[in-house]
């Protein structure tokens, strides 16, 4: 990793940057100061996918295969991956072929290096080459994507070996030069031998037997092949149980007779990458089960005390290859494993309301393990933690168990739709009844007056009330029109009764009667209501409005 002390950038802890070089794509090049005091290179990856890693471990396999003279270490770690180099004393490359007589010995060592580049995907034009005493060194190759192909390192190694047309070799003398002649004058008489020879083997080539070289790795069974005279090719396959990298066929198969010179392909092994589990506060039978569900092994184990990070005997501290990242089948993976923490006690606070993933956090940095969850219905929030043994702040030793109880929720949704909700056929108000007109009152007629009676004259009879005037009803201009009602309870329905009820211009009716809410949960309410004017509709729970729907 990289640091800062006060405005000192440091590089994982032991070298002090003097100057950035170069940066390109995730690699930066920079001259640093080592803990001696020397100077060197420091080739930084930025490493943040898969794919990067994949990137710097192929550049790490070609350093491995070349030996650079200028390598002095390289770093593989999680959060830290990086090449330092140091200086290489010599002449550069282009200088020593740009001059006019060049030993031949100088020639033949930058041609073997520029094959040795060639085969891990490199140019000669991606390192920095210094020659001294005649010898090719490579002071610092630079890190690449993706190997070149052959057409693009063989373009590339023409250019930079373009002054070898110009001038000229020195070739190498050896001690009795001269009696190289005689047989020199020897196999001129049998050079029209051996041409005819080499003629009739090139058209009649000999046939021989294929060798079988199905479960060996790759580089072996290659070389075997060459021997006997074959071309070789490789092609990616996969194969359970196989070694990665290893020949899983070939064609033609072992034993086949054929001609030399002739081309046999040979499929790899080369599964897909799968990403590495987390295993960390597992146990070993628990790491096994869960590398086993991925097709990887258990590797190098390593035990470690777990005070410091406060992990109980027998879990997992730490792992390698890191959860997330890419592995093959097969691959194992090296585990730290914790002897415990040794006569110390702990407690833990009061975890109630935490998430859960909250929880178990608390109970690692206090050294305890959570090996119990159970799950109970409740209206606090989903995860949520409800109960905790041990009971908060109760000192206990480190490493016990610690049960959690956590909150889920009350309903859930019906395993199969029920499809729509039917409604009831719509409410057609009744048509309103003019009451009818008031009889007109009768006048009764004068009658003689009786000695014992008041005589009767219109101003003695009282007047009769008048008949309250009929209200009249305000014509309705709103047409009638039928409208698309849907709405979807939602799963976690609070208990209750719902109702469906509609509002327009002739008042508020009922359109659904209630139902309970473990009936209506997750279900859909739809159909066309008839209304006048404007509409809308009322989800009403236990006689209060619980949502409102406008069509």
């Amino acid at each position: 990793m990289t640091g800062q002390e006060g405005r000192v950038r440091i590089i994982d802890g032991k070298y002090e940057v003097l100057r950035e070089l170069s940066a390109g794509g995730m690699v930066t090049l920079s001259e640093v100061r080592a803990a001696e005091g020397v100077t060197r290179h420091v080739a930084w990856f930025a490493v943040s996918t898969p794919a990067d890693r994949q990137v710097f471990h192929a550049y790490r396999t070609a350093l491995r295969a070349l030996e650079p003279a200028g390598l002095t270490d390289v770093v593989a770690r999680p959060g830290a991956y990086y090449a330092v180099w140091k200086p290489v004393g010599g002449q550069p490359l282009a200088a020593a072929l740009e001059q006019k007589v060049r030993p031949q010995e100088t020639v033949d060592a930058v041609q073997a290096l520029a094959a040795r580049l060639a085969g891990q995907g490199y140019a000669l034009a991606d390192a920095e080459i210094v020659v001294e005493d005649q010898t090719a060194q490579i002071a610092y190759l630079t890190p690449l994507n993706a190997p070149r192909t052959p057409d693009d390192i063989a373009a590339r190694n023409a250019q930079t070996l373009a002054p070898l047309q110009k001038g000229r070799v020195r070739r190498r003398r050896e001690p009795g030069a001269w009696l190289t002649f005689v047989p020199g004058l020897l196999l001129l008489g049998g050079a029209v031998y051996l041409g005819s020879q080499a003629v009739n083997i090139y058209l009649n080539p000999p046939v021989r037997d294929v060798v079988s070289v199905t479960g060996q790795e790759a580089k072996v069974a290659a070389r075997a092949l060459t021997d006997a005279g074959f071309r070789v090719e490789y092609t990616q396959g996969q194969a359970g149980g196989r070694a990665i990298g290893s020949i899983i066929r070939q064609d033609p198969a072992g034993g086949t007779k054929l001609p030399m010179g002739r081309l046999v392909t040979l499929t790899v092994n080369n599964p897909p990458a799968i990403e590495v589990p987390r295993l960390e506060e597992m146990n070993l039978d628990q790491a096994r089960d869960a590398l086993k569900d991925r097709n990887m092994l258990i590797g190098k184990v390593l035990k470690v005390d777990g005070t410091l990070s406060n992990t109980a005997e027998g879990r997992v501290i730490a792992q390698l290859p890191e959860a997330g990242s890419s592995a093959q089948r097969g691959q194992a993976v090296q585990l730290l494993i914790s002897t415990g923490v040794s006569g110390k006690e702990t407690w833990l606070p009061n975890l109630t309301g935490l998430t859960y993933e909250q929880a178990r956090a608390h109970a690692r940095a206090a050294g305890l393990v959570v090996t119990s969850v159970e799950r109970q219905p409740s209206d606090k929030a989903e995860n949520s933690v409800l109960e905790q043994t041990p009971a908060p702040y109760v000192r206990v030793t480190v490493g016990s168990p610690v049960k959690l109880t956590i909150a889920s929720a009350r309903y859930s949704a019906p395993s199969r739709p029920a499809g729509d909700l039917p409604l009831p056929p719509a409410y057609v108000p009744p048509v309103p009844v003019e009451p009818e007109a008031p009889a007109e009152p009768v006048t009764p007629e004068p009658t003689a007056p009786t000695p014992d009676s008041t005589p009767v004259t219109p101003d003695s009879v009282p007047a009769l009330p008048e008949a309250p005037a009929t209200p009249e009803i305000p014509p309705s201009n709103a047409a009638t029109r039928t409208v698309t009602f849907e709405y979807v309870f939602p799963a976690d329905l609070p208990d209750g009764n719902y109702a469906i009820l509609v509002r327009d211009a002739d008042g508020e009716r009922v359109v659904r009667s209630a139902a309970p809410a473990d009936t209506l949960a997750n279900q859909r309410a739809s159909g066309d209501i008839p209304v006048r004017g404007d509409a809308v509709f009322i989800i009403r729970r236990d006689g209060v409005d619980y949502a409102t729907v406008t069509p």
